[in-house]
C-alpha cells in the first residue's frame, strides 16, 4: 500500500484534478488519498485558504459575510461543472462553508481552525465523490473517522502517540480513501490544525499508521534540487536524500516539504518520494534513512533569512556556574525559542528568528540580562541569513568546510558566525542578508 498526497497546486482546477485521477488509476497500491485545499490557478489567483483567512477575520470582525462565503462556494462549484460531478456534493459543501459564520465566538480558541480546516475539508469530499464517478471505489473520511486524535494546540497541534492504534485500522478497509490533510480533532471534537502547510504532515502520520510501503508526496516541481532554482540556473536534482539531510534543508529554507512531516516517516521507517503532478514519469527525490548509492559530500545548499543574534560577552563568563541557562531562561520567560547558539570562552551568541523580536522586547530582554547577568556587552546584531552545506557524507570528506570558507572569502563575502552539529550532517554560515544570494551561487560553484 502506498499513501499519496496532493498539494493545492495539484488540486487547483479541474484540468489539474484530471492529472491527479489519472495518478491514482495507474496504481492500484496508492490506495490512502491526502489531500490539501485548491491553491491557484495562475498567479494572479487566490488560494482557497486565503479566501478562509478573509472569511474569518470579516465574521470576527462582525462584517458581512456573504461576499466570502459566494467566493468560496463558486470556487468548488466551477471545478464540479467542469468535471462534471452531481451536484449533491455541492450541497455538502455549500452547507459546510455557510455555517462557519454561526460558529460561536467568544471563548472558541478554535475558531481560526475551523475555518481553515475547511479548505481541505470539502476539497476531499468534491474528490472522493470525482473518483467515484470516474469508477474509482472512494469514500470520504474525516480526520476523526481515520482517528487522527490530536494535542488542544490551535495552529500546532501534535498527533495523540494513541491515534497510532486506529489509524492502522485503514490499512485493512478496501475502498480508496481520501481524508482531508491539515487537521485533526482534539479529544473533545474541536478541530485543530497543524502548523501551515500541514497536508505534508497528516500524509506521513497515516503513511506511518498504515506501515506503508511508500509516501508519495506531489507537488508542481520534479523532486529537490541542490540549490534554489530562483537563484540557481538549472541546479542539479537529487536522486536520494536521507531524512538527516531533509531534515536540514527543510529547516533552511527548502519549501517542497513541511519539516515537520519527516519525523512519523522517519520513525516508522518509511521511504518518501517527492514527485511532480504534472511530470508524473519523472522519478523525483526519494528520501530514505540510509543512502543506497554513494553521493557528494555536499547534496544541497540551502539558505533563510530573518534573524536576529543576540551577542554578550564577559570577561571570564566560562567560570560563571549557569550563566547560558539563565540566559536561555530569560528568552523563554519572553516565550522565545533560539535556533543556534554559537560560543566563545567569553562571549555567545543566540540566533533567533525577527519574528519574535519588537523594540520593546529586545528592550525588555537587554534590561533582564543586565540587571541577572552583568555582561560586559550586549546588543542585537539584525538582518543576518543562515546558509548551510548539507551531506551526510561530509564527515567522510577532509576539507569540506575549508573548502566552503575560501569560497565564500574568494567572494568578499565575510563570515558572521560558523556553526557545524557533532553530526557532521551540515554546515552553517550566517552571513548579511544583503549577500545571501551572493553566498549561495558561490558556495554552488565551489560544490556542483
Amino acid at each position: 500500500m502506498k499513501v499519496i498526497k496532493f498539494g493545492g497546486s495539484s488540486l487547483a482546477s479541474a484540468q489539474q484534478l484530471t492529472k491527479v485521477l489519472n495518478i491514482v488509476k495507474t496504481d492500484n497500491s496508492r490506495r490512502i488519498v491526502v489531500v490539501s485545499a485548491p491553491g491557484k490557478r495562475n498567479s494572479q489567483d487566490t488560494k482557497v485558504t486565503d479566501a478562509l483567512i478573509a472569511y474569518y477575520k470579516a465574521y470576527k470582525n462582525g462584517d458581512d459575510t456573504s461576499e466570502n462565503q459566494s467566493w468560496i462556494i463558486s470556487r468548488y462549484q466551477s471545478i464540479c461543472d467542469e468535471l462534471g460531478i452531481p451536484g449533491a456534493v455541492m450541497g455538502s459543501i455549500t452547507e459546510n462553508i455557510n455555517a462557519l459564520a454561526s460558529l460561536p465566538i467568544t471563548g472558541n480558541q478554535f475558531l481560526y481552525d475551523a475555518f481553515l480546516a475547511a479548505g481541505e475539508n470539502n476539497n476531499a469530499k468534491l474528490i472522493a465523490e470525482y473518483f467515484t464517478e470516474n469508477g474509482i471505489n472512494a469514500r470520504y473520511i474525516h480526520p476523526k473517522e481515520a482517528g487522527i486524535i490530536v494535542t488542544p494546540e490551535p495552529g500546532n497541534a501534535r498527533l495523540l502517540q494513541s491515534s497510532y492504534a486506529k489509524l492502522s485500522a485503514l490499512g485493512n478497509l478496501s475502498e480508496t480513501l481520501v481524508i482531508p490533510g491539515f487537521f485533526g480533532v482534539t479529544e473533545n471534537d474541536d478541530i485543530c490544525t497543524f502548523s501551515r502547510g500541514g497536508s505534508d504532515i497528516t500524509g506521513s502520520i497515516i503513511a506511518a499508521g498504515v506501515h506503508a510501503e511508500l509516501y508519495e508526496n506531489f507537488t508542481d516541481v520534479d523532486g529537490i534540487f541542490s540549490a534554489h532554482p530562483g537563484i540557481i540556473t538549472d541546479p542539479k536534482s537529487i536522486t536520494e536524500l536521507t531524512y538527516k539531510e531533509m531534515r536540514e534543508l527543510a529547516y533552511a529554507g527548502f519549501s517542497v516539504l513541511h519539516d515537520e512531516a519527516l519525523l512519523p516517516a522517519y520513525r516508522a521507517d518509511i521511504p518518501l518520494v517527492i514527485k511532480n503532478t504534472n511530470n508524473p514519469d519523472h522519478p523525483g527525490t526519494k528520501i530514505i534513512a540510509k543512502r543506497t548509492m554513494p553521493g557528494s559530500p555536499v547534496v544541497g545548499i540551502a539558505a533563510d533569512g530573518n534573524f536576529t543574534s543576540l551577542n554578550i560577552s564577559k570577561y571570564l563568563m566560562n567560570r560563571e556556574v549557569g550563566f547560558g541557562r539563565k540566559v536561555l531562561q530569560i528568552l523563554e520567560d519572553f516565550n522565545i525559542r533560539f535556533e543556534h547558539m554559537p560560543t566563545g570562552i567569553d562571549d555567545m551568541s543566540i540566533i533567533i528568528r525577527n519574528r519574535y523580536l519588537t523594540p520593546d522586547i529586545e528592550r525588555l530582554i537587554t534590561e533582564k540580562i543586565t540587571e541577572t547577568l552583568a555582561p560586559d556587552t550586549l546588543y542585537f546584531e539584525k538582518d543576518l541569513s543562515i546558509i548551510m552545506i548539507v551531506g551526510e557524507e561530509m564527515n567522510e570528506h577532509i576539507g569540506v568546510t575549508a573548502r566552503a570558507a575560501n569560497a565564500l572569502a574568494t567572494a568578499g563575502i565575510n563570515i558572521e558566525m560558523l556553526s557545524q552539529g557533532s553530526s557532521e550532517v551540515s554546515v552553517m554560515f550566517i552571513v548579511k542578508t544583503n549577500q545571501e544570494i551572493a553566498a549561495i551561487r558561490a558556495l554552488y560553484a565551489e560544490f556542483f
